[in-house]
């Protein structure tokens, strides 16, 4: 099964010119979004853009020779493969980034990054990171349960304005992945009139919704159909909160969560394999995740994500890899801040494992009996064959 790896070999010998650009594309780019690009690729209004290639080179060099790049415990470790794949090709190579911006406020619980890529054809493409591996990052997630407003929504709009002054005579593409893909439609959304309608399309690769008061909005109806939503087969977090636009759901090669993983994303020439719908245990789980949610008052949902976090944070951790590390000092640390909160509180917190482990329980269980269905159907075929043949 072929992923966006696969793609750059099969397509990176043709450029934009040759083959325009598309879905898996613009998951690429906004995968390269989660690279540390920080002394390499100049800020918003900073100097001048760099190449891909010039880009990656300079990445590589601050590397110690023998050492990997640990992009933490739930950001793919195949980026950097990714990078120097994308950078020798032809396709890729000479697209130029600029405009780059990483902000983490831990205190505030605040993550934003952001990139942005000159694809060589007219455009720029607006990339917007997804949750990485901080724990704030995955605060502001958790946020959108109750907040109209996450401040990295704020920041994303802030940052369309910016890189489309810089760049006046451009087509704006933007698109990110998880909370990436949430940030883009929100900026496109919220973009004055006269940006909106230089926006050429929104990629939201498997992102969570919004409110049913920002789909009712008219700027949202005037964006609506420019916006690609795509999402695996067993989504999760694509399926939270309400989607009003349409979106497409791609098969994966993993199982469960870990369709999340665009890198699990399955491709076939230059676009994703398609499929008709999410699968029934997909929608079991985002029906029992939405159920528990509206069982929920705003004010109780901002007291279970504000104890959640005070759990997750109070052995120090910055970041996942922080909890990872030193397991026993996080797990004692979390057991004791657990064991503080109310007793409505921590079943709360205990029914959301439950729900999550459950969900994710039976769409592995799901996806292990697809696999073998397929791979019977494939033996009989053969079989068949055999017994036919003289």
């Amino acid at each position: 099964m072929a992923n966006i790896l696969d793609y750059v070999d099969w397509r990176g010998d043709l450029t934009l010119a040759q083959s325009s650009f598309n879905e898996v594309d613009n998951l690429i780019l906004a995968e390269l979004s989660f690279l540390n690009w920080k002394g390499i690729v100049p800020a918003p209004g900073e100097g001048e853009s760099v190449s891909l290639r010039q880009a990656e080179e300079a990445f590589f060099a601050r590397v110690p020779a023998g050492e990997t790049v640990d992009m933490g415990v739930l950001v793919p470790q195949a980026i950097p493969d990714l990078l120097r794949k994308a950078a020798a090709s032809d396709r890729f190579g000479e697209m130029r980034l600029a405009g780059f911006v990483d902000l983490l406020d831990v205190q505030r619980g605040e993550q934003f990054a952001a990139l942005t890529v000159e694809t060589g054809d007219g455009a720029v493409y607006l990339a917007f990171r997804g949750t990485d591996d901080t724990l704030a990052g995955w605060k502001e997630d958790f946020e959108m349960a109750f907040l109209p407003e996450i401040p990295a929504q704020k920041k994303a709009l802030e940052y369309l304005n910016v890189m489309a002054r810089q760049y006046p005579r451009k087509k704006l593409r933007l698109g990110g992945h998880s909370k990436g893909g949430n940030l883009a439609v929100y900026a496109a959304v919220f973009a004055p009139e006269r940006l909106q309608k230089r926006i050429e399309t929104v990629w939201s690769n498997d992102g969570p919704g919004f409110h049913e008061n920002i789909l009712s909005l008219p700027q949202h109806a005037q964006i609506a159909e420019r916006i690609r939503s795509i999402v695996p087969k067993s989504s999760v977090v694509g399926m939270l909160l309400e989607h009003e636009e349409d979106y497409a759901v791609v098969d994966s090669s993993q199982l469960g969560f870990l369709q999340h993983d665009g890198f699990s994303w399955q491709v076939r020439g230059s676009g994703f394999v398609h499929l008709h719908q999410v699968t029934e245990q997909a929608r079991l789980s985002d029906q029992e995740l939405r159920a528990w949610v509206q069982t929920l008052t705003v004010e109780d949902r901002e007291k279970f994500v504000s104890a959640l976090f005070d759990v997750l944070s109070a052995s120090g951790a910055v970041t996942l890899t922080d909890l990872k590390a030193d397991r026993v000092k996080a797990v004692t640390a979390m057991v004791k801040a657990a064991k503080d909160l109310d007793k409505g509180t921590r079943e709360g917190l205990l029914n959301f494992i439950s729900i999550l482990f459950k969900g994710n329980l039976r769409m592995v269980l799901e996806g292990i009996q697809e696999e073998t269905e397929k791979k019977a159907t494939v033996l009989r075929g053969k079989k068949k064959k055999g017994e036919s043949e003289p």
